[in-house]
């Protein structure tokens, strides 16, 4: 059965006849070697015309689709398509991968391009955002990511004139790109007037700035910046595909078949057309390629294909040399015997005859309608058999002329494929429906007897079914996707071509179904036809989609050798297959142990990741029933003291020393440090599952372990410290199987344990993943890594031996080469030995196999059965086998130079226990300290001398769970039973030894001393129990009454006169122990029994069953009794085991339904129980534990199921048992107040009672505030109606005819400065902002240069705010509202700030939140970190050293995030908590440790690596302490943190405890506090009453003991500190009510540096007619008066109610406030006195306006009405008359220069105009249009309908004013946008200028007098921006 093996010949790719052209553009180009480098199918072939020798990339393994070049020209990146697609760089000139950038795209990579230095690549992505995404390639690491477009992109390129720009195009689009940080910003394309929106295919970069690109019309674009200046028109006269631009100018390269070459400016320089060539080099193109025939006597192919063209290659020239084009669409083709004819099977049903040497036809034959797709010559040359897709195959005579002569007629369906019989005698079909069938020649008629077909003699095998090929088919199926075979029968080889664009090798014949292979990729999607040629020297493939025609060299067996020397190219292996396992023939069987082992799942129902959902989830339902308050948790805590135990039974090599001697190792989850000198052992208790894995750093007493897990992390940690370094997650799943330290301990390979068994390398330290890659689908059982090379490392498992390389971001693999020597076997350990190529593995079978680079060189017979653990030494190798016997061996495996067995005669005295059997299974060996250290599969530790004597130092339960447990009645001793079949007792004094062992027939659940503590009871499995003497173990008497299961046993109290024993079936025996007799059976339950407990008198047993049930039932007879819940505590029991019951419930965890509580113990003092649950967590609570989910101190260190726990005798211990981890953990019991704390020494359970932790609304405000970003903002106001844009225009009367006689129209506008020449205003400049965002947001004032300048921040702009002069500078990068800022205190970042603002869904594109790290002074952005916090970022933090950046979001998780933000890498990141967090700080000394607080929250974060690991503040020392919330933190010295707090007290932490409280500290919330760096004092603000002696604003010395209070002299009722800093004798304080107020320390003064209004929006402006003030008022009441010269506030009215308009008279001697309750008022400006007051309407006043001549004052209200009041008739303000039937609210008013008419705009979007003072309605147009107004602020009007954009769906225009030269217009929308437009602009969707910065709703706008600024109203930033008006120089 020669077909379970691989043939041992080889093909090799020796040419490749094509070009990708198709669907692909820029994929050519000459290396600097002037080699020519493109691709076919999945191949990079890089072609020599000199030497006329290609050369082949084959590391992709689906079809490459973009290609670019590195600037220095030998390096390729190459993009594939493909479900996870990957790019591929690699080094022309030896084709060997450098780099592969993966795990990123998804379905193809469209098109890549190099930077100028050829450091970064950037590409595109096929996916529907089409990302664009850029590497650092060298590393392989992504460094930014964003959606490119919605639509394809077809180019990308750098500019190469300009850092960190790049350049898209594609369908109708052009992007220009700036990378900063991690975020890639694109800017569209503006095509404005000068060109159409078009579709651009190519991009060519200039200086300048300048952007050359080819568009589908055959023109060529030219981009300035990003706005287009001018076009080239018909450069082509079809799409233009590609360009190129060189130092001496640019040539493209067009649809319409030429090339033009240009100069620099792009003037045409010449043309080429290849369209007249000849030359070049040819693959066929469109439609698909299926026709190929070999010549019968020459080294040729013939080949046809859907473009019409048929092509004969010469094989041996690798040279087209002939072509010919047909009338129709080829299928296939067929050469005759004597190498004459070739005929050609036509798509239209006919077929055409050829001569071959002129390529002239002979005959045209069409006497079928569907395609031929099939046809052959008889080998005698006399006939041809034409197969056609209608079923029949015609046979025709050669001589004939081609006369039809027979037919064949019993195909159902179409004909695939033709043999004729070697005599010529015999046809034989396939067909699609996979029929085979034969036919008798030349006349057709079908032979139905098998017999007679029997002996034929076939002259070609190409058929694909048949017994002879029945191997080409997988064992389970019978999918036809094998497109065509053919039969080498001298070398007795087969070749196939599938679906899937794999060639393989078959032994031929092959018989049996699942034959092993040979298989190599290349081609892409299907492989249509494969033949061998006339001499079998080579195979032709041809590729159906990718129309290439391959060309293998095949390799027989005997030259194979030689080969293989030849090109060690790593495709080499199996084309980088691992699929087939194809050079194995049938293995032996595998040994026991390894088969038990491979047979492991690691998967867990619930992984302790999943815990915080699941409780989230069982909340949610429970949310009802929260009975009683919750009993506290236990003054006592444990503490984990020893364990027995050592995980053998399925990890290797995970034991060693450390440098000074003590042992370390792991079982559970416990990384365990053993002292073998003081017996003494300390733990690493950071996991929390299973450690399946552990390696030890070459160095350091550094230590990795890999867990178990749904993201199984890898922690590496410190021996000494036991402090975790780095924690490295989220590249495997499952679990971690193997990890290795790379020789100089940088490095770390880890190795997963999920399907695909991905190892990955990190860079531990940093915690970021270097490269990963998918490793075997059989488990690995070993990595490592090279001594010498740190690139290098190999995997060994099972059938499994692999050597990699690094190549950026993926490793290259190569399966190790056996040859002749041995079989592919399993490995099961492998080392390095001191030469970079020289490696030794251990196999299953006992040898041990010597491997020099990747070729087995020897194999050593080592030991009997599999070889578990080798390890090498400096001269020489030590290895351990199943044989249980250790050898050492000389350097080359020589000679043995001594072998050790392991047994228990050689054990020494000191042994800390008894060895269980001989020769155990040897798992790991370590070497150090003169001993060698051995671990058996057992759960044994032994350390040999090298003289011989052993010593066993640690042991545990063999494999098997674990679950029977008893402590001794006095002392300090207890007893296990387990599956393993043995009693074990072990002491629990210091010599924490195993005492005595026994062997038992069946393994046992449960075990019980009697109340003397002479003998022992044992439950077995079988159902039968024993009674052992306590101290030999021997038997005293044995029961068997039960088939099932026994569960629990017990002696009666006191003199131990009954025995209860209980069992799976549901019955529990009484047994009078005495006389050994059955005296009573307790019957009634339901289910398995699980738990038995009797009462102190001995008289009542209480039975605990899997149902949840809790029964009562008396001795001696067993009768069921009833107790009452109640009284049940009352009942005094002798123990307490159950885990049912009133008293108890409180230890069933909220997610009781997933996971169980299997054991609890009770103390003797009855005051604590410990519980140990199906999670692995150990517990306590206080006893009774009554009402739902009680307090408890949880602790981690079993893996899964705790299956029992006890107290000792005097409860100074507790002894708990893992049921699957097989470890028997001893924890000292410990009081509060007696112990240090440990590093991870419990967890509380979650405080989160629901009492509340306090209210403030203030603090409710800020932590529900939804941030909204400005593309989401909708219309502020309540409109409705058809917007105007949208509305259909009235044809005016006015359309005069151009040239008449008419007078001209009169001015739209009054204008002032008639006798100037009117200057147009051409762009806004931002001079001053008044305004700070202090009501919800926090710590956002800071000092910078010594205190000259202070730093805050109000909508998205960053201000700079000199405190001398009150100048302002700007930062205007943000695109949304700034929430948090914070500035850098390192002094190498001096003035650095870090800004975060909101955004939207976290997807990376720039509506995503992000932060801006900028120069405060320059404001250069530094860098910009697109995060994935959605909503918004609500803090940032700089680090000790200002590297590294803290941020934490708004998102449903509030996740914390790290950056490196210099190189925008994000290095962790962690959900923070499930309610608001408001501020996270790191500790000012640390770049590792920082704080957050929030909701109900303080947590303890470490960066270990890239992970963060928190603690939750504990609470529990001291008192009756709540979490409360917390709202701020500072830092003192020896790891103390301060915490304010809602209610007014700061929290004092030492570490994470809480240790003092400072009460009241404030009498409201403590919002701010701030550390100072120089002398450590520390800051606090809050909200308070200003008293004597209490204040707002306090400093404290460094330990909160004593405070100074300051009192900000605002004159508010209540101030609210919202942000404190301390500079030089300076404190600065941001309030709440948008004050910055600088305090002095010396002398309590207070200076108010910035005002503001509190309350928004704000949407009264008026600006004084002929002075630089302006007036505003605001919903807080407030109307305030400015100067914009002095840059600051001149005066404040408080008014006491909400305003909405103000104005100013004419004069400026007055003004008008209209009020939100209907009021309005007028003041006189000098005096602040009011005239007069009136209230006529109920509702909101929204526009006040006096008339130009001073007499009439007009007020809009939202009660659809106008008043006119008389002004001249005093301040009795009666109205004079109103407007009427306006059809909405009013919004705004402007009068006439005349002051007889008012415009008013209104609520759904309609203009009236009414007459002044009657209010009677003006609707004839012309008298409207007639009018000159004094002012325009209308949002409606043909005048303006201009301003209304295409994007105001939701969002509407607020407010609009002419400037008063009556030619420019600014307005103000709801997107936050200032909008410059010339007037008047009545064209649709008018050009203009934007200016950001206004949050969303920007309420009101206006020129002041001169027109010298633009004064903007914000509505949700509260804030006012004045602009400076740039104007068109004269």
């Amino acid at each position: 059965m020669a077909a379970r093996s691989a043939p041992s010949c080889h093909l090799r790719l020796e040419w490749v006849y094509g070009y990708r052209g198709h669907q692909c553009r820029n994929n050519l180009y000459y290396t600097a070697a002037k080699e020519i480098v493109y691709f076919v199918a999945g191949v990079g072939v890089v072609y020599s015309p000199r030497e006329h020798r290609q050369k082949f990339y084959r590391g992709h393994s689906d079809d490459i689709i973009s290609l670019a070049l590195h600037p220095e020209r030998v390096l390729v990146a190459t993009g594939q398509v493909g479900k996870e697609p990957y790019i591929c760089v690699w080094d022309s000139y030896t084709v060997q991968t450098v780099s592969v950038l993966k795990d990123v795209h998804t379905h193809g990579v469209a098109c890549l391009a190099f930077d100028l230095d050829g450091q970064r690549l950037v590409s595109v992505g096929l996916d529907s955002k089409n990302a664009v995404c850029i590497w650092d390639w060298k590393r392989g690491k992504l460094l930014s990511m964003a959606p490119g477009h919605t639509d394809r992109i077809f180019d990308v390129s750098w500019d190469l004139y300009q850092p960190n720009r790049l350049v898209s195009c594609g369908v109708k689009h052009i992007k220009f790109w700036s990378f900063c940080g991690n975020a890639l910003t694109p800017k569209r394309g503006v095509f404005g007037k000068t060109g159409d929106l078009q579709t651009i295919l190519c991009l060519a970069c200039a200086r300048d700035e300048v952007t050359y690109s080819g568009a589908l019309s055959g023109d060529i674009y030219v981009w300035k910046g990003i706005n287009l200046i001018r076009t080239i028109q018909g450069a082509h006269t079809a799409g233009i595909f590609s360009m190129n631009a060189s130092e001496e100018g640019f040539a493209t390269g067009g649809r319409d078949g030429c090339v033009r070459l240009w100069d620099l400016t792009f003037k045409p320089i010449t043309v080429i057309d290849l369209r007249e060539t000849d030359q070049g080099y040819k693959g066929h193109c469109e439609g698909e390629l299926w026709a190929l025939a070999i010549h019968p006597t020459k080294p040729l192919a013939v080949t046809g294909s859907d473009d019409r063209s048929v092509r004969l290659w010469s094989l041996v020239d690798h040279a087209l040399i002939a072509r010919c084009n047909m009338e129709e669409p080829i299928r296939c083709a067929a050469v005759n015997v004597d190498g004459i004819h070739l005929a050609l099977g036509m798509k239209d049903g006919s077929f055409t005859v050829l001569r071959v040497r002129d390529m002239t036809e002979v005959v045209h034959v069409k006497d079928r309608k569907e395609a031929i797709h099939e046809l052959k010559y008889s080998p005698d040359g006399t006939h041809l058999a034409v197969g056609c897709n209608d079923g029949s195959v015609d046979i025709y005579g050669v001589a004939q002329r081609y006369k039809k002569v027979g037919e064949c007629v019993g195909s159902l369906s179409f004909i695939t494929h033709l043999d004729w019989s070697s005599d010529s005698r015999y046809l034989q079909t396939n067909d699609g429906a996979g029929r085979r069938l034969f036919y008798r020649m030349p006349g057709g008629r079908e032979v139905t007897n098998k017999e007679e077909i029997k002996g034929v003699h076939w002259a070609s095998w190409t058929c694909v079914s048949g017994l002879e090929v029945n191997g080409i088919r997988p064992k389970y199926s019978d999918i036809n996707d094998i497109n065509s075979v053919d039969g080498n029968y001298i070398g007795q080889v087969l070749v196939t071509a599938d679906d899937y664009g794999i060639v393989k090798l078959f032994r031929y014949p092959c018989l049996r179904k699942g034959a092993k292979f040979k298989k190599y990729i290349g081609h892409s999607a299907h492989v249509t036809n494969v033949r061998w040629s006339h001499d079998y020297q080579w195979v032709i493939s041809i590729g159906g989609a990718d129309h290439s025609v391959f060309q293998w060299k095949f390799i027989p067996e005997r030259k194979l050798k030689d080969a293989l020397h030849i090109a060690p190219q790593e495709s080499l292996v199996d084309s980088n297959s691992d699929e087939s396992d194809s050079d194995l023939s049938d293995v032996p069987e595998l040994d026991s142990e390894i088969e038990q082992e491979t047979q492991l799942t690691y998967r867990r129902q619930v992984y302790k990741e999943d815990l915080p959902q699941l409780k989230e989830q069982y909340k949610e339902k429970q949310k009802t029933d929260t009975s009683k308050r919750r009993e506290r948790a236990p003054e006592n805590s444990i503490r984990l003291h020893f364990v027995h135990g050592y995980r053998g039974y399925d990890c290797r090599s995970n034991l060693f020393y450390t440098q000074i001697g003590e042992i370390v190792y792991h079982v559970a989850a416990v990384g365990v440090i053993y002292n073998r000198q003081q017996n003494t052992q300390r733990f690493y208790l950071g996991h929390d599952d299973d450690i399946l894995c552990l390696a030890v750093h070459p160095v350091k007493d550094y230590v990795a372990t890999g867990q178990v897990g749904r993201d199984p992390s890898i922690h590496i940690w410190d021996t000494e410290t036991i402090k975790p370094l780095s924690v490295l997650k989220g590249c495997h799943q499952c679990g971690v199987c193997a990890v290795d330290f790379s020789a100089d301990g940088k490095r770390l390979a880890s190795v997963g344990i999920d399907d695909g068994h991905t190892v990955v390398l990190w860079d531990w330290k940093r915690g970021e993943k270097l490269s990963a890659t998918r490793g075997s689908k059989d488990k690995i059982f070993v990595v490592k890594m090279n001594p010498c090379v740190p690139d290098k490392l190999i995997t060994a498992g099972i059938k499994h031996m692999k050597f990699w390389r690094r190549a950026g971001g993926g490793l290259i693999g190569r399966k190790g080469y056996v040859g002749t020597l041995g079989k592919n076997d399993t490995m099961m350990c492998a080392v390095y030995g001191w030469t970079e190529e020289m490696a030794f593995s251990g196999t299953s079978t006992g040898d041990v196999c010597i491997w020099r680079d990747i070729f087995l060189v020897k194999t050593v017979k080592a030991h009997d059965g599999p070889v578990f653990s080798m390890h090498a030494l400096e001269k020489g190798f030590v290895t351990g086998g199943k044989d249980g016997i250790v050898a050492l061996w000389d350097d080359s495996f020589e000679r043995c130079l001594k072998t050790y067995a392991i047994k228990r005669a050689a054990l020494a005295p000191g042994s800390k226990g008894l060895l269980l059997e001989d020769n155990p299974s040897i798992r790991a060996i370590a070497l150090g300290h003169g001993h060698i250290l051995v671990g058996t599969k057992n759960g044994e530790i032994l350390e040999v001398d090298k003289s011989g004597p052993i010593t066993l130092l640690v042991q545990g339960h063999m494999e098997g769970e674990v679950w029977g447990l008893a402590t001794h009645p006095y002392l300090p001793i207890c007893a296990t039973v387990s599956d393993d079949k043995t009693l074990r007792i072990w002491d629990l004094s210091p010599s924490h030894c195993m005492l005595a062992v026994r062997k038992l027939k069946k393994g046992g659940r449960c075990c019980c001393f009697s109340p003397d503590g002479r003998a022992l009871a044992v439950g077995l499995s079988d159902g039968s129990f024993l009674l052992t003497n306590a101290d030999t173990l021997e038997d005293l008497v044995s029961f068997h009454h039960r088939r099932d299961v026994i569960s629990d046993i017990r002696f009666s109290p006191g003199s131990g006169k009954y025995l209860a024993v209980a069992s799976h079936d549901g019955f529990t025996d009484i047994y009078h122990v005495a006389s050994s007799k059955r005296v009573g059976v307790c019957k009634g339950a339901a289910s398995p029994i699980t738990h038995i407990d009797w009462d102190a008198r001995g008289k009542l047993l209480q039975v605990n069953t899997g149902a949840k049930e809790q029964l009562f039932f008396e001795a001696p007879r067993g009768k069921r009794q009833a107790v009452p819940g109640a009284e049940v505590e009352k009942i005094s029991w002798a123990s307490w085991t159950g885990v049912l019951g009133l008293c108890c419930e409180g230890i069933w965890p909220v997610i009781g339904e997933v996971t169980d509580v299997t054991a609890c113990c009770l103390t003797n003092d009855k005051m604590v129980l410990a519980t140990g649950d199906d999670l692995g967590f150990v517990k306590l609570f206080r006893y009774p534990a009554k009402g739902k989910c009680g307090k408890f101190k949880r602790y981690m260190a079993h893996s899964v199921h705790v299956t029992n726990v006890r107290w000792t005798y005097d409860d100074s211990m507790l002894v708990t048992l893992g049921g699957a981890d097989m470890s028997l953990m001893v924890w000292t019991n410990e009081v509060e107040g007696c112990r240090e704390k440990g590093p991870w020494d419990s967890e509380e359970s979650d405080a989160e009672s629901e009492e509340d932790g306090g209210y403030d609304s203030d603090v409710m405000r800020e932590s529900e505030v939804s941030y909204t970003i400005r593309a989401f903002s909708t219309n502020i106001r309540p409109m409705f109606g058809t917007k105007p844009h949208l509305q259909q225009k009235e044809p005016s009367v006015d359309e005069r005819p151009p040239v008449s006689r008419a007078p001209p129209q009169p001015e739209k506008l009054q204008t002032n400065n008639v006798g100037k020449k009117k200057r147009p205003i051409e762009d806004l400049v931002l001079e001053l902002v008044f305004g700070y965002r202090g009501r919800d947001c926090r710590n956002n004032v800071h000092y910078l240069n010594d205190g000259d300048d202070i730093i805050y921040h109000t909508a998205s702009i960053g201000i700079l705010h000199n405190v001398a002069t009150g100048a302002q500078s700007f930062y205007q990068e943000h695109n949304d509202d700034i929430l948090c800022l914070t500035v850098n205190q390192h002094p190498k970042f001096v003035n650095i700030v870090a800004t975060g603002q909101v955004g939207d869904a976290a997807d990376m594109s720039a509506t995503a939140p992000s932060i801006h790290i900028w120069d405060a002074v320059n404001k250069q952005t530094l860098s910009v970190l697109r995060c994935y916090h959605s909503k918004g970022v609500c803090s940032v933090s700089f680090s000790a050293t200002g590297k590294l950046l803290l941020s934490v979001g708004l998102d449903p998780e509030h996740t914390v995030t790290i950056w490196r933000w210099q190189e925008g890498a994000k290095i962790a990141s962690k959900a923070g908590h499930n309610q608001r967090i408001f501020v996270a700080e790191f500790r000012p000394d640390s770049d590792s440790q920082f704080v957050s607080v929030g909701v109900k929250h303080v947590k303890f974060w470490t960066l270990a690596g890239r992970a963060l690991l928190s603690k939750k503040g504990l609470l529990s020392t001291l008192g009756d302490a709540r979490m409360q919330t917390m709202l701020a933190v500072a830092f003192g010295a020896s790891n103390l943190t301060f915490t304010g707090a809602v209610s007014g007290d700061v929290c004092v932490w030492k570490e994470h405890v809480l240790c003092r409280v400072v009460a009241r500290a404030h009498t409201g919330p403590v919002f701010a506090m701030y550390t100072t760096l120089r002398d450590g004092l520390i800051v606090t603000g809050g909200k308070e009453r200003p008293s004597k002696e209490g204040g707002a604003v306090k400093l404290w010395d460094q330990e909160l003991r004593r405070c100074r209070a300051f009192r900000l002299e605002t004159g508010q009722v209540t101030d609210c500190v919202r942000s404190v800093c301390r500079g030089k004798g300076k404190i600065l304080v941001g309030t709440k009510n948008a004050e910055i107020i600088e305090v002095g320390e010396k002398n309590a003064a207070c200076s108010i540096l910035v005002h503001g209004h509190v309350d928004g929006p704000i949407w009264g402006l008026a600006t004084h007619p002929s002075r630089d003030f302006f007036l505003s008022a605001a919903e807080d009441g407030t109307v305030i008066l400015w100067d914009i010269a002095d840059k600051k506030m001149l005066n404040k009215v408080n008014l006491g109610h909400a305003a909405r308009t103000v104005c100013y008279s004419p004069e400026g001697d007055m003004v008008a406030i209209g009020m939100k309750n209907g009021e309005f008022l007028i003041l006189l400006v000098s005096s602040l006195k009011i005239w007069g007051k009136k209230r006529d309407r109920r509702c909101a006043i929204h526009d006040i306006r006096f008339s130009p001549d001073s007499r009439f004052l007009a007020v809009g209200s939202s009660e659809k009405s106008v008043d006119f009041y008389d002004l001249s008739l005093g301040p009795t303000l009666n109205r004079v008359s109103y407007c009427r039937d306006i059809p909405s609210f009013v919004i705004q008013m402007d009068f006439s220069a005349d002051s007889r008419y008012l415009q008013v705009s209104t609520g759904c979007y309609k203009r009236h105009v009414y007459e002044v003072p009657s209010g009677r309605h003006l609707v004839d147009p012309a008298a409207i249009n007639r009018i000159t107004w004094a002012t325009w602020t209308s949002i409606l009007g043909n005048e303006v309908l201009g301003i209304w954009s295409r994007h105001a769906e939701k969002a509407d225009v607020n407010c609009a004013c002419v400037s008063h030269s009556g030619i420019s217009l600014v307005t103000g929308d709801d997107f936050g946008m200032v909008k410059l437009f010339d007037f008047p602009c009545p064209e649709k969707f008018a050009k203009h200028k934007r200016f950001l910065g206004h949050s969303p709703h920007v309420t009101n706008i206006r020129f002041t007098s001169g027109d010298r600024h633009v004064i903007s109203a914000g509505g949700d930033d509260c804030s006012l921006f004045v602009w400076r008006c740039v104007h068109v120089p004269h």
